[in-house]
C-alpha cells in the first residue's frame, strides 16, 4: 500500500508514529506532509529509515499515487488538531482512505465520515478495540512460546523499536519470532493487534493475553510490545496491565540516555534503574517469575559514538545485564540472552 503520512512541525523527533512506519512498515512511503520542512528528504534527518519527499500537504500530491493516509503524530491524550483537518479531509475527497492511531475516532467525526462515504474511503480507527474482550483467565503463562516484554523507564523511550529490532533480528538468526502489537504503531505496523490504552481496565490484562494465546503456539518467540511505564502518574496502569496479561519470561528494560524526569510531567523525577528493576520484577512476581535481563539504551540525543558507547556501558553496569543502543549498536548482544 502507498501511504502519505501527516507529521506536521513534529518530524522526526516528536512523530513516532511516521518513524515506526517508515522503518519497519512494508507500506510504501510517497510523502511526509510537514509543513515546517518543506522540500526536504525524510533522508536529511533520518537516514536509516525508508526514504520520501516531505511535502506541506495532500494538495501537493498526485491522487493516484497514494491509496491512503497516515496520521503520524501520538499526540499525549490522542487528541485531533483541527489544523490537519484539511489533509484529512482533502485525502477523502480524492478516495484515499485514512488510518488513525488517535483516541479521537474520524468515524465519529461527521465531516469525514459523509466524505468517506461519499467517495467510498475507510476511516480505519485502529485505536477502537474489538467487542468481545474479556478480564484474562491467568493462563498466557501456558503457552509454548518464550515471552519477552520491553518495559520502560517512561513513555517514549524507545519500547516499540526495541520490540522491533529484536524480533526482525532475531527471524534473521533463524528463530520464530513474532510481535504482539499493543499500541498504535505496532498496529500499523504489523496489520492487527489490540490498542491497551484504550481498552477497558478490566479487560486490558485479557486483551494482551488473547494476543499471546492466539500466537503463543505458532512461534518459539513473542516479543511483546510495552507501553507507558509502572511509575507514570498517568499511563502506569497501562504497563500493569500488560505485564501481568501476558506473564513474560523475560523483560528488557528500555531507557533514554541523559533523562531524569517523566516526559511530560516533568515535576516527577525518574528512579534509580535498579529501583526500576526492582519494581518490575516483584511486580510481576505474583503472576510470572519474569526478570530483567537485558537493557536498551536511546542515545539518540548523544552526537557521536564514543560517549553512545560509553553511555551503553554504563547503563548495562547500573543494570547488572547486557545493554545496547538497538539502532546504534544492534541487537546481538541482547538476542544471545534471549534466545
Amino acid at each position: 500500500m502507498r501511504v502519505a503520512i501527516l507529521a506536521h512541525e513534529l518530524f522526526p523527533d516528536q512523530a513516532k508514529t511516521a518513524l515506526g512506519v517508515l522503518r519497519y512498515s512494508d507500506h510504501e512511503a510517497v510523502a511526509v506532509l510537514d509543513r515546517a520542512n518543506t522540500g526536504r528528504r525524510v533522508a536529511e534527518f533520518v537516514p536509516d529509515v525508508q526514504d520520501a519527499p516531505i511535502v506541506a500537504g495532500m494538495a501537493d500530491l498526485d491522487p493516484t499515487d497514494v491509496d491512503a493516509l497516515v496520521i503520524g503524530i501520538a499526540p499525549i491524550g490522542g487528541g485531533f488538531d483541527e489544523q490537519w483537518r484539511e489533509d484529512v479531509r482533502t485525502a477523502l475527497e480524492v478516495g484515499c482512505d485514512v488510518i488513525s492511531g488517535l483516541h479521537y475516532f474520524l468515524a465519529d467525526d461527521e465531516e469525514f465520515a459523509r466524505l468517506a462515504a461519499e467517495n467510498d474511503c475507510e476511516l480505519r480507527d485502529i485505536r477502537d478495540p474489538p467487542a468481545d474482550l474479556t478480564v484474562a483467565d491467568g493462563v498466557a503463562g501456558e503457552v509454548d512460546a518464550e515471552v519477552i516484554l520491553t518495559v520502560g523507564t517512561d513513555c517514549s523511550v524507545g519500547k516499540m523499536t526495541t520490540t522491533m529490532e529484536l524480533a526482525r533480528d532475531a527471524r534473521r538468526a533463524g528463530h520464530d519470532a513474532a510481535v504482539i502489537p499493543t499500541g498504535q504503531t505496532g498496529i500499523v505496523i504489523e496489520g492487527w493487534g489490540n490498542p491497551i490504552d484504550r481498552v477497558v481496565s478490566d479487560f486490558t490484562a485479557g486483551a494482551v493475553e488473547a494476543m499471546i494465546l492466539e500466537k503463543g503456539d505458532d512461534h518459539d518467540y513473542l516479543f511483546v510490545e510495552g507501553q507507558g511505564s509502572i511509575v507514570h502518574p498517568a499511563y502506569s496502569p497501562v504497563t500493569l496491565g500488560i505485564l501481568h496479561g501476558s506473564m513474560p519470561d523475560a523483560l528488557v528494560l528500555c531507557h533514554e540516555a541523559g533523562r531524569e524526569e517523566i516526559h511530560g510531567y516533568e515535576s516527577f523525577s525518574l528512579p534509580s534503574i535498579p529501583t526500576y528493576v526492582d519494581l518490575y520484577e516483584r511486580i510481576a512476581a505474583p503472576v510470572a517469575e519474569s526478570q530483567v535481563v537485558a537493557g536498551a539504551l536511546n542515545t539518540a540525543g548523544l552526537e557521536d559514538d564514543e560517549h553512545a558507547r560509553t553511555a551503553v556501558d554504563e547503563y548495562a553496569d547500573a543494570l547488572g545485564t547486557p545493554a545496547s543502543d538497538v539502532l546504534r549498536f544492534g541487537t546481538d548482544e541482547l538476542l544471545e540472552v534471549l534466545c
